[in-house]
């Protein structure tokens, strides 16, 4: 057997055991009892430490040695970049501050919700306290001379700083603050007044996701307090939430949750649990929930199908016609949940988390300060106050989990959902049409074959822009967005 050989029957064990990890935190968000919170984090921290070691272990680095990976085609080199990466990146984080970060990410998952739901963000500080010291640390473990913030960013989304970032939001923010002014100042179409059977929701939710191209013999759809999809391959889940007077919220978190679902999905099956076996980045991973959820979801085709199903499932829910239906699904209004935001302000909620935690990383500012920031700058930006902690500092999950550096994917994701929007509408240009009657087969298996079928065979970058044939950039976003909503 050769060192490569070798060293991918190894990488494979350690896959599944990674996917036996995820699954934990499936369950702990859907299913797990309250009472097993405590020995969930011991699980977990196990789980980390057993996953540490084999992903530092020496063996790997002398398999990398003996491999001449200028003789490799392109999908074992590939193999070898993501290996050799996360081999270095690894190796510097001691042990001990990885299990440590995967037990707190754990109970303070368990304090963040418990605190969320009691408006106590004092309950949750100690919490936090700790979980900001433990990332720092692991931050300037990684860093190698760059920032402490760019080290954890290039965890979720390789080869981009927070330089980059910032650059691509200065750019976005003056067109989009002036396009929500343009359109909050004009007519919105009043919100739905109606009651919306849970169980009907959920029904439709899974129709939906079927329509969208979601494979229910290899997955499953249940509910969570923050939707998210969990695993690969042949056991990719997604959760949803219900609300008894909105049922967009059900509807399109599903339908979002299904981009990355089918991402998972769709990936090459040869490359299953190996490096490839996964999305490449979270801006990827991103640019194909948003673009299921917004440019498809939401698209005045669409939503003119999704109307009739919608009638058909709850009978008259006080909206008279497609057209007003359509703007009500896409309404801009005041609000502070960012999952709940409209496109045009979506990016605007992840401005205010990447200065934030970028300022909290770098030591600029500190835990106890956090929430006075986060209202100062949700009142600059937004024009009205928080009025409770849920609807500000409480309510995300990511920093109580760890994921720091993590929020600016989201609008790149959006940036990249606009590149390949466009390059989607020219290569279909009966693109309308089918999604008028509901067919999203054209839409999703474009997508499929220019993005998620090569998994993490590509960077990120390469990758969009071998998919819609430009250098990434927030131009067609800023355009589609400017087009619909004007």
């Amino acid at each position: 057997m050769s060192a490569y050989d070798e060293l991918m029957a190894f990488q494979r064990q350690t896959e599944a055991l990674a996917q036996v990890a995820g699954r934990l935190g499936w369950d702990q968000e859907t299913m797990m009892p309250a009472g097993a919170a405590g020995q969930r984090a011991e699980e977990f921290a196990a789980m980390e430490s057993v996953l540490h070691a084999r992903r530092t272990d020496p063996r790997i680095g002398e398999w990398l040695a003996k491999i001449d990976a200028g003789a490799l085609e392109a999908v074992p080199a590939a193999n070898l970049r993501h290996i050799r990466r996360s081999f270095e990146r690894n190796q510097r984080v001691p042990a001990r501050l990885a299990e440590a970060i995967a037990r707190l990410s754990s109970s303070a998952q368990r304090i963040w919700s418990e605190a969320r739901a009691t408006e106590d963000v004092a309950a949750f500080l100690p919490a936090l306290e700790d979980m900001i010291a433990l990332k720092r640390e692991e931050a300037a473990a990684l860093a190698l001379g760059g920032t402490a913030y760019d080290a954890l960013l290039d965890d979720y989304e390789p080869d981009t700083s927070g330089d980059d970032v910032a650059a691509t939001f200065a750019a976005m923010r003056p067109r989009l603050v002036a396009l929500r002014d343009k359109v909050m100042g004009a007519d919105q179409p009043p919100a739905l007044n109606h009651r919306f059977d849970d169980q009907k929701q959920m029904r439709l939710a899974r129709a939906l996701a079927k329509t969208f191209g979601y494979n229910m013999q290899k997955g499953r759809l249940d509910k969570a307090v923050h939707p998210f999809s969990s695993g690969s391959g042949e056991d990719v889940r997604i959760t949803t939430r219900t609300a008894l007077t909105d049922p967009f919220n059900c509807i399109y978190s599903t339908i979002h949750e299904t981009g990355h679902a089918t991402y998972e999905q769709n990936i090459a099956p040869e490359h299953l649990l190996t490096p490839l076996g996964e999305g490449v980045s979270l801006g990827v991973h991103e640019s194909q929930s948003r673009i299921y959820e917004n440019q498809l979801g939401r698209s005045r085709a669409f939503t003119g199908w999704l109307f009739g199903q919608m009638k058909e499932a709850f009978g008259d829910f006080g909206v008279a016609n497609e057209d007003v239906f359509f703007r009500t699904v896409n309404r801009l209004n005041k609000g502070y949940i960012r999952t709940e935001s409209d496109e045009v302000q979506y990016n605007l909620h992840i401005m205010l988390r990447f200065d934030l935690e970028r300022d909290v990383i770098e030591g600029r500012l500190e835990a106890r300060d956090l929430e006075e920031a986060w209202n100062a700058r949700f009142e600059a930006d937004f024009g009205y106050a928080v009025d409770k902690p849920s609807n500000g500092l409480l309510q995300d999950v990511h920093w109580s989990c760890g994921l720091w550096g993590y929020f600016p994917t989201y609008a790149l994701g959006n940036v990249y959902a606009g590149c390949l929007y466009e390059a989607l509408r020219l290569a279909r240009p009966d693109l309308e049409t089918e999604l008028a009657s509901g067919d999203l087969t054209g839409a999703t298996g474009w997508l499929r074959d220019a993005v998620q079928v090569h998994g993490g065979l590509y960077p990120p970058r390469e990758l969009i822009m071998r998919a819609s044939g430009q250098t990434p950039n927030e131009a067609p976003l800023l355009a589609y967005l400017e087009e619909k909503f004007s």
